[in-house]
C-alpha cells in the first residue's frame, strides 16, 4: 500500500518543481492598468473677496417720546411691547387749563376780529364824506390808522389762538415716527414736564435693520493694496449674517457706507450694512458674524480643496491631466478661500483638467485615465464664486 501511494505522489512533485520555459507568457503577470481618476475641466472666473467680520445690530430709526407741555399724565393709550404708527396717540396729558386758555385766546381774536370790522365800515364812510368834504383828510388818515392798529392786534390775537391751539395739540403725546414701542417709564398720574430728562417711552424701527460690522484698519489697508485701482468696495456690496446660534440669516444685506475715520481706542473702522427684517428676528445689540463681498478678483480659478495639497515645505501643489494622459504636477499661488474652494490665482490654466479624486492612486508623471467627476451641489456658477 506505501509502495502504491509514493508512485502516485512521484509524478505530482515532478510536476511542481518543473519551470517554464523563459519567455513564456504564462510565467508573467497581468499588464499594469492606468489607474481612473476623477477630474474636473477648470475655467477661469470671477470671485467675490469675502471678508468674515464680527458685528452688532441697531436700529434703523430710535425716538425717545418727551412731553412738550407740563401736566398729569391721564391716561397711557398704547400696549407695551406692540407696533406703533406714525401721529399714533400715545399718552393723554390733562388738557383744562390748556383748553381754558386756547378758549380765552378765540374770544380774544373774535373781539379783535369785531373791532376790526367796526373800523373797516368808519373808513369807508369816511373816505365818501372825505370826497364831499364834510370830514377832514386828517380824520380820514386817522381812522385808515386805527383801522391798521385794529389789523394788527387782530393779527396778534389770531397768532396767540394758533399758540394756545399747538400747546393744547401737545397734551395729546403721538408717536414720532412708526415701530415697536418699548416699556412705559410713566403711569397715569405721574407729573411730566417739558423738556424733562428722562424719555416716558422709547421707539425702534426694526425693518429695515442696521448692523455695524467692526474691521480692522490693517486689514482694510491690506485690501486696498491688494486692490488699487478701486476694486475695493465700500458701498453696496452684498452681505450676509450668521445668527449668534450659528445658522445664517435668510435675508441678505447690502453695505451702505464705511465710516471715513479709525476708532483710535480700537483701531478698527465701522461698517453699516442694511437687512431687511420682516419677521422681526434680528433685535437691536444681537452679536452676529457678517460675510462682506469686499471686492472682486478677475480671471481666477476656484479649485475644490479636495484637489489641492501642500508640499513638505508647505507649498500647495495639484495634479492635472497632461495632453498625454499623465498626471502632471502643478505649484499654485493661492489667494485665500471661497467656501469649500481655493481661490488660485496662479499655476493653472483654463482647460486644465484637475484631478480632484484618486489622487491618493497616482503620482507625477503616471499613465492615468481620467473620468469626469461631478462637481458637488454648492459648486459656484460659471463667471461667479460662491461663498460659504
Amino acid at each position: 500500500m506505501l509502495k502504491k501511494s509514493l508512485a502516485l505522489l512521484l509524478p505530482l512533485g515532478l510536476l511542481g518543481c518543473s519551470k517554464a520555459p523563459a519567455g513564456d507568457p504564462a510565467a508573467e503577470g497581468p499588464p499594469t492598468m492606468a489607474p481612473k481618476v476623477g477630474v474636473l475641466t477648470l475655467a477661469a472666473q470671477d470671485a467675490p473677496v469675502l471678508t468674515e467680520l464680527a458685528g452688532r445690530t441697531a436700529a434703523y430709526r430710535v425716538s425717545e417720546v418727551r412731553p412738550q407741555v407740563s401736566g398729569i399724565v391721564q391716561r397711557r393709550l398704547f400696549e407695551e411691547g406692540a407696533l406703533v404708527r406714525a401721529g399714533q396717540v400715545l399718552y393723554q396729558i390733562d388738557s383744562g387749563s390748556y383748553q381754558a386758555a386756547h378758549d380765552q385766546a378765540q374770544a380774544n381774536l373774535a373781539d379783535a376780529e369785531a373791532n376790526l370790522a367796526s373800523l373797516q365800515a368808519k373808513v369807508r364812510r369816511y373816505d365818501e364824506l372825505s370826497k364831499l368834504n364834510f370830514v377832514s383828510p386828517q380824520a380820514l388818515d386817522d381812522m385808515k390808522s386805527a383801522y391798521q392798529q385794529g389789523a394788527a392786534a387782530a393779527a396778534a390775537r389770531r397768532a396767540s389762538t394758533k399758540a394756545t391751539q399747538v400747546e393744547l395739540d401737545r397734551t395729546r403725546i403721538t408717536a414720532p415716527i412708526s415701530g415697536r414701542i418699548g416699556r412705559s417709564e410713566v403711569t397715569e398720574g405721574a407729573l411730566v414736564s417739558a423738556g424733562q430728562g428722562g424719555a416716558m417711552a422709547t421707539i425702534q424701527q426694526l425693518d429695515p435693520i442696521y448692523v455695524d460690522i467692526v474691521q480692522s484698519s490693517q486689514a482694510l489697508l491690506s485690501l486696498k493694496r491688494t486692490f488699487p485701482q478701486g476694486g475695493l468696495r465700500t458701498a453696496g456690496a452684498k452681505v450676509t449674517l450668521r445668527l449668534e446660534d450659528g445658522q445664517r440669516y435668510q435675508h441678505a444685506g447690502v453695505l451702505k457706507f464705511a465710516e471715513v475715520g479709525v476708532d483710535p481706542a480700537t483701531g478698527a473702522v465701522t461698517l453699516r450694512a442694511e437687512f431687511p427684517n420682516p419677521e422681526g428676528l434680528l433685535l437691536p445689540g444681537m452679536y452676529v458674524r457678517a460675510e462682506v463681498e469686499q471686492a472682486v478678483q478677475r480671471r481666477v480659478f476656484l479649485v475644490p480643496q479636495q484637489g489641492v495639497a501642500y508640499s513638505a515645505r508647505g507649498e500647495p501643489t495639484a495634479l492635472v491631466v497632461n495632453a498625454r494622459s499623465q498626471a502632471e504636477a502643478r505649484q499654485l499661488a493661492v489667494q485665500g478661500s471661497l467656501g469649500n474652494y481655493w481661490v488660485v490665482t496662479a499655476g493653472l490654466r483654463s482647460g486644465d483638467r484637475l484631478i480632484v479624486d484618486g489622487l491618493q492612486r497616482v503620482r507625477p508623471g503616471q499613465p492615468v485615465e481620467a473620468v469626469q467627476a461631478v462637481a458637488g451641489a454648492d459648486a459656484p456658477a460659471p463667471g461667479r464664486g460662491k461663498g460659504g
